[in-house]
């Protein structure tokens, strides 16, 4: 048996967003798997991350794979793994949730395991620590999720008149666990609100094409706050995005890469977030992506 997997990168903490809100781009992972006679697995990366990420048994697909493999109650057969890789690493746009799902998937698919998507699901947030990337390249589309226990509910939608979307990371990295530390161990109740409010109006904004709302709904007060000093230029490029036409502009999960929204000239929004982290001697690149519709996906 042999199959590939093409699965997409995303953006978490969309906006207001913080562990719930999360949308699927248009860059990808692939993984092509070759079912073996033994149990060893070998594997091989190439493209973003390579050098990098273990060819060993210790790589998260293999983890997720075992993972899933415990869940259906069967040994996880031996496997070739190449994975061919489109999405950066340590950057928050979800590289480590196209791993863990497309080892969910592809073991589901080896041991014809029946797991439901919303398996597939639970075992993935239970792998990743929080909902947001996984269930945006498991189901495509904007992704709102809400995590109770070991359960994990799920709607997956196709916004309305999608806008472009932009992403641009310099070269550091930000580690998730310094942007965990960096998070209060409680907020407000005006806090809570505020976002709750937010993150409510930025999904109705993105279902019914209305762009009207989307800056104030990008406004957050649970993690961006505290963030922010881990991130080099972080206000330069929001007002820089923003005067360059985006509609709104904030980080992409625990960051350091920052996302924009826009209807008008991505390619200038995203040279001018490049360009002020150019101005403090930081380099960095864009992408204009899509939104990704379909999750992850056999080719």
């Amino acid at each position: 048996m042999t199959f590939t997997l093409r699965l997409p990168g995303s953006t978490s903490n969309l906006g207001s967003g913080f562990d719930a809100l999360g949308m699927a781009l248009s860059l990808y992972n692939q993984a092509a798997v070759a079912v073996r006679d033994d149990d060893v697995v070998s594997v091989s990366v190439s493209g973003e991350g390579a050098g990098l990420l273990p060819e060993d048994d210790s790589n998260l697909f293999v983890t997720a794979a075992r993972e899933a493999a415990g869940r259906i109650g069967r040994p996880l057969p031996g496997f070739d793994l190449e994975m061919q890789n489109g999405v950066p690493v340590a950057r928050g746009l979800g590289s480590s949730a196209t791993v863990i799902v497309g080892g969910i998937i592809a073991t589901n698919r080896m041991l014809n395991g029946g797991l439901s998507e919303s398996d597939m699901l639970d075992i993935a947030v239970k792998i990743e620590g929080h909902p947001d990337n996984v269930s945006a390249c498991l189901k495509g589309g904007l992704t709102i999720t809400a995590v109770a226990g070991e359960v994990t509910h799920c709607l997956g939608v196709a916004p309305v008149n999608p806008p472009k979307v932009v992403v641009a990371f310099p070269e550091f990295e930000v580690k998730t666990s310094d942007a965990r530390k960096a998070l209060p161990t409680q907020v407000s109740h005006a806090d809570a609100i505020y976002n709750v409010s937010r993150a409510s109006l930025l999904v109705a904004a993105l279902l019914t094409g209305d762009r009207g709302p989307i800056r104030e709904a990008f406004n957050d007060r649970l993690h961006q706050p505290y963030r922010k000093s881990l991130i080099t230029g972080f206000q330069q490029v929001i007002d820089a995005g923003v005067e360059a036409g985006a509609l709104a502009v904030g980080l992409s999960g625990a960051g350091p890469t920052m996302l924009a929204l826009t209807d008008e000239d991505p390619a200038g929004v995203g040279a001018a977030m490049v360009g002020a982290w150019s101005k403090l001697h930081i380099r960095a690149q864009a992408h204009v992506l899509e939104i990704d519709l379909q999750g992850a996906s056999f080719v």
